[in-house]
């Protein structure tokens, strides 16, 4: 059997970007080796000319088996392709698609673990090259172009409103389509030509770097920018492109997919929800290599250590979708003598001044706070020693937070939110909170507190992880198709 894999960044990427993503694609690429399955990996939305040519393909050097797509209509990440119609259809980049499928194949399945970087229209230029079809939903491209149902950098997403919500997403606007093209562009010749010519590729397009690709990213860090007024109505017109790229993307998926891979329940209910067909969609959690670590991992022996404090551990990003500035809100709340019962620690790297001032303010209310500016996955068996309940407070629908998952294999309950793929882990209505709900937060640490948790229940209810070779027997079968 052969399986073409695409995804917007190749998974060797010298620059480490795709996230979960990648890491997934990097594991499933050591179990696939000897599986009998003969895999290869196209990547497209990155690599761009510095003078723009038409599409065309080409293999990555150092990387059999690896190709990708050059001068893209549409550029990767989903963000920088916003408000671009090739998302849909863009002939030259479907014919370079339906090339390097020829000249590399025949393939009996193209496994998308995203669609960002080209037209969707290139699910039906797979089938017609005789291949099943498979999507799988690690994020909600195909159905929103900010990919996280995450509105105006500030609230999970409050209703589409027939695309009128979608207009004025981004606070601030985007970049010029060109300054975000140019500033791909200079990032991948740079990374091609390496030594000194690098820097001088560097300088040529820093402005346009900067301004299209690390944008978005700050974003992220800001305090939440006001709600528009009046004065930003939505544009009809424009509200009518974001509802045709969401229709159009929905029915290319239901007419030329066989499967659609959903990594969590919730992301398969939201799926069906926005009017993916339910008959194609099915639960398939992702294998991760370190599935063994959960049989092995003693679970933690009480929520609470020898002096009767919950010691919680926050991961991750200091970030609003993640949920950190909510979790300094819920905690500054706190009555004095409950703070003092908890214990944090937070591994994400060092946050704005405002972050850092807001959690040295909080210091002295509770137990004990510990900052880990940044970790490396060797790292966490330390930063988790002592801690007795992970806490996942994430506001958007996180499809299945990584960081959620490193605490469960390590026998770590999770005190989650009640969006996204976290809750499922521990699969334990009483160690979730409503989204946002500082009170609900609270109610729930009261209630670690006061003994009222069964851990014996919760782990007898736990779901345990999937291993890869479990995952890559499943993925097998909808390969087949059987």
């Amino acid at each position: 059997m052969r399986v073409l894999f695409v995804n917007w960044v190749d998974w060797r990427d010298a620059q480490g970007r795709g996230g979960g993503v990648a890491v997934y694609q990097r594991n499933l690429a050591r179990v696939l080796a000897g599986s009998g399955i003969e895999a290869g990996y196209l990547s497209s939305g990155l690599a761009q000319d510095l003078r723009r040519g038409p599409a065309r393909w080409q293999a990555v050097r150092g990387a059999p088996g690896h190709w990708e797509i050059v001068n893209s209509a549409v550029l990767a990440p989903g963000q920088l392709a916003w408000d671009s119609p090739a998302q849909l259809t863009d002939p030259a980049t479907e014919a370079a698609f339906a090339e390097v499928l020829a000249a590399t194949g025949p393939w009996d399945a193209v496994h998308f673990d995203n669609i960002e970087g080209l037209p969707v229209a290139v699910l039906g230029v797979a089938r017609a090259a005789g291949a099943r079809v498979v999507v799988m939903l690690h994020n909600y491209y195909p159905i929103c172009p900010q990919v996280n149902l995450w509105h105006r950098e500030r609230e999970t997403c409050p209703g589409f409103d027939e695309g009128r919500a979608c207009v004025t997403c981004l606070p601030g606007g985007q970049v010029g389509a060109g300054a975000r093209r140019a500033a791909l562009a200079v990032m991948w010749q740079a990374d091609r030509l390496g030594g000194p010519r690098l820097v001088t590729a560097a300088k040529v397009g820093l402005g346009a770097a900067r301004a299209g690709v690390t944008g978005l990213r700050r974003l992220r860090a800001r305090p939440a920018p006001a709600l528009a007024g009046a004065a930003e109505a939505p544009d009809a017109a424009a509200a009518r492109r974001f509802a045709d790229r969401r229709a159009s993307m929905v029915a290319a998926i239901n007419a030329h997919a066989d499967a659609v891979l959903c990594v969590s329940d919730r992301v398969r209910v939201l799926a069906a929800a926005h009017g993916i067909a339910p008959a194609l969609l099915q639960t398939t959690r992702i294998g991760t290599a370190e599935a063994a670590r959960f049989d092995r991992a003693a679970p933690r022996p009480g929520l609470l250590d020898a002096q009767g404090r919950v010691r919680l551990a926050y991961l991750g990003y200091m970030r609003r979708d993640k949920g950190f500035f909510f979790l300094l809100d819920a905690l500054e709340a706190l009555p004095d003598a409950v703070a003092a019962r908890v214990h944090l620690t937070v591994a994400a790297r060092k946050g704005t001044d405002q972050a850092m001032a807001r959690m040295a303010a909080l210091r002295p209310r509770l137990a004990g706070l510990a900052h880990v500016d940044g970790y490396t996955h060797a790292e966490l068996d330390g930063i988790l020693r002592e801690v007795t309940l992970g806490v996942v407070p994430v506001l958007w629908e996180d499809n299945l937070p990584q960081v959620a998952l490193e605490m469960h294999l390590r026998g770590i309950p999770l005190l989650t939110s009640d969006l996204g793929g976290a809750r499922e882990l521990g699969n334990c209505p009483d160690l979730v909170f409503a989204a946002g709900d500082a009170a609900g937060f609270a109610a729930r640490l009261a209630a670690v507190l006061e003994g009222r948790i069964d851990l014996a229940a919760y782990w007898a209810g736990a779901r345990a992880p999937e291993t890869m070779k479990s995952h890559l027997s499943a993925l097998r079968g909808v390969w087949a198709g059987s």
